[in-house]
């Protein structure tokens, strides 16, 4: 066991059975209206702001018009040298754009630059008819996908973000659509870092303020209207560990840019993601009643990675719920007890707990002798 894994499982059992207090992580304010952050790795919530509020999401939609085009991109129904038609009305579609021509057909590749890199309204609608015959229908498969996804509180009615009456999203949902990106895209997800894309002789910068600050980050997506503010869609790895950020309601992009990097810098400064058992270990021996042994361990599936303020919460607690005795018989995998991580300020972190080893029942003397020591000592004899 490294030296660092079990300092920490000292430190927690400590905090468990002494009390043992720590001062609180610094609290966290932001003007972001809206804002979520969650650690990637664990799915932790570290921050939420109204997260559950609708917004409109404006150029930040065009997360999900790439996820599906990744789609088709990883599942071979398109290539990054597939070409899709510039039809008349994407060539007239306004706010910010790529500068496709009508009647040309412009390579996949270029696509999600121009949807990326320059919020290219244009290339949404080329992507979209291109994908389903029209923006409509293809604005209904992303809602469907929305739904697949868990996005339960997002409607879609076009690909590229533009006012729309039905038209929303809540940070949650678009968190959620961010992890699901980098997650199902690893070797796509790439196009999220660039800095800058020339079409048509034409070099456009990345508006994702946070690529040009040295905080880690490498992507995702901004996304502005009069009426829903500014907001962004981030994320940034340092030494393995990503932090996902969305915030959103912001009066200026001085103001998206500030917030944004301090929410992210305050997660890196303030949680820290530890790792508590690996995939397989043996947490503790839980008892068991009317079997051939009196105990059987109990494993975790997964390795167990937590996020937990750096500077830990007031009255942290570790424990291992179970039955007080579990009846044999158990087959090795059962699900027979559940690891408990829980804290002011954090939500409580519930883990299920597996058999190790079969435990046959106990034979006629067996049980005539846990009959015994129960009737003298309880179920815990």
């Amino acid at each position: 066991m490294k030296y660092q894994q079990l300092l920490v499982r000292i430190w927690l059992l400590a905090i468990a059975v002494t009390g043992f207090v720590i001062e609180p992580a610094t609290a966290l304010e932001t003007t972001a209206k809206q804002a979520i952050i969650i650690d990637y790795d664990t799915g932790a919530v570290l921050f939420a702001k109204n997260a559950d509020e609708a917004v409109g999401p404006a150029s930040m939609t065009k997360m999900m018009t790439i996820y599906l085009l990744f789609e088709r991109l990883k599942d071979g129904r398109l290539s990054l040298e597939s070409e899709l038609r510039v039809s008349k009305k994407a060539w007239k579609m306004g706010g910010s754009k790529m500068w496709v021509e009508v009647g040309k057909t412009v390579k996949v590749e270029d696509l999600i630059r121009g949807i990326v890199v320059q919020s290219g309204n244009d290339a949404t609608i080329v992507v979209a008819e291109g994908l389903a015959g029209t923006e409509e229908a293809f604005a209904e498969e992303m809602t469907n996908k929305a739904r697949a996804l868990g996005m339960e509180h997002t409607s879609f009615r076009n690909a590229s973000g533009w006012p729309a009456d039905d038209h929303y999203t809540t940070v949650r949902d678009i968190s959620t659509l961010a992890m699901a990106t980098i997650r199902d895209f690893p070797e796509l997800y790439h196009y999220y870092s660039e800095k800058e894309f020339t079409y048509s002789k034409i070099k456009q910068p990345n508006r994702n303020p946070l690529l040009y600050k040295n905080i880690g980050a490498d992507g995702l997506k901004t996304g502005h209207t009069e009426e829903s503010g500014y907001g962004v869609a981030g994320s940034a790895i340092r030494d393995g560990r990503r932090i996902v950020v969305v915030a959103h309601g912001m009066g200026s992009m001085a103001e998206r840019s500030e917030q944004s990097e301090r929410l992210i810098s305050w997660a890196f400064r303030e949680w820290g993601q530890y790792s508590l058992f690996e995939s397989g270990e043996t947490v503790t021996q839980v008892p068991v009643w009317l079997g051939v042994g009196k105990t059987v361990p109990v494993v975790v599936h997964d390795k167990l990675l937590v996020s937990i303020p750096r500077a830990t919460r007031r009255g942290m607690k570790v424990k291992v719920v179970h039955r007080e005795a579990v009846p044999a018989p158990i087959a090795r995998g059962d699900e027979i007890a559940k690891l408990v991580v829980s804290a002011k300020g954090m939500d409580d972190i519930e883990v299920p707990l597996y058999a190790g080893a079969d435990m046959q029942q106990a034979g006629f003397f067996g049980h005539i002798g846990a009959a015994f020591s129960y009737f003298l000592h309880g179920a815990g004899g």
